[in-house]
């Protein structure tokens, strides 16, 4: 439960600072407000990227490390199987 309430503040978390970075960006440049959406996709698919392959667990995109990411399987405890 608790690596289910890490993820879910962790998305959480990296949500609003997109939004908020897209929002920061159009006003910086003066844009249109609708601007914010796009900008705010980028940068969710940045981070992405970079948490798949630098960072994460990789083949997520997942910021946190493995042993506290939810999608990491559980360790096998060697018990048959």
């Amino acid at each position: 439960m608790q690596r289910l309430l890490l993820d879910l503040a962790e998305r959480s978390a990296w949500t609003g600072a997109e939004a908020a970075l897209g929002l920061a960006a159009v006003e910086l440049a003066e844009l249109p407000v609708w601007w914010a959406a796009p900008i705010a996709l980028i940068a969710a698919s940045a981070k992405s990227w970079v948490a798949g392959r630098l960072v994460g667990r990789p083949g997520t995109a997942s910021t946190l490390p493995a042993a506290k990411d939810p999608a990491t399987p559980p360790a096998s405890s060697g018990l048959g199987a």
